[in-house]
């Protein structure tokens, strides 16, 4: 394996770093799956409404949203126009910058996060929580905030 060598990755850490990439695809397909079957919501959707529900007045300027989901800003429009169809969002003009926009979740919005994050939270108890025990999660939190460049929580 001169290739693994070459750039500085043993066969480990090759292993490593793909059953990473393994478990947080399957996880997050189940999700998917689970919130698109029982609530018909894309966990991007999801995603992008527990984001506005859990800042203040609901809200978030798009770039900023933009920041905290995992798609690119031309995703993001994509998925707030369909979401604004749906009446789960609205948005609004910055009022100190004409340019820009805020994303706002509206009561129809809050109201089917409500009803599909019991599904979301049994999704990540069955796939991820369950299978490790309190001294484990607690290390992989460890690790993982090493890798956090936004410092979450």
């Amino acid at each position: 394996m001169t290739l693994l060598r070459d750039e500085g990755l043993t066969v480990e850490e090759l292993a490593v770093w793909r059953m990473m990439q393994r478990a947080q695809v399957r996880i997050t397909r189940h999700l998917e799956a689970e919130l698109l079957d029982a609530h018909d919501l894309p966990l991007a959707s999801y995603d992008v409404l527990m984001q506005l529900a859990e800042t203040p007045e609901r809200r978030l300027r798009m770039n900023d949203l933009a920041n905290r989901v995992l798609l690119s800003r031309s995703g993001l429009t994509r998925l707030i126009d369909r979401l604004q169809r749906d009446g789960l969002v609205s948005r609004e003009a910055c009022a100190d910058d004409a340019r820009g926009l805020f994303a706002v979740l509206t009561d129809r919005g809050a109201a089917r996060l409500a009803e599909a994050t019991p599904t979301y939270l049994r999704g990540i108890r069955s796939q991820f929580l369950d299978l490790l025990g309190a001294g484990e999660i607690r290390q992989i939190r460890a690790m993982l905030a090493k890798l956090d460049v936004n410092g979450a929580p």
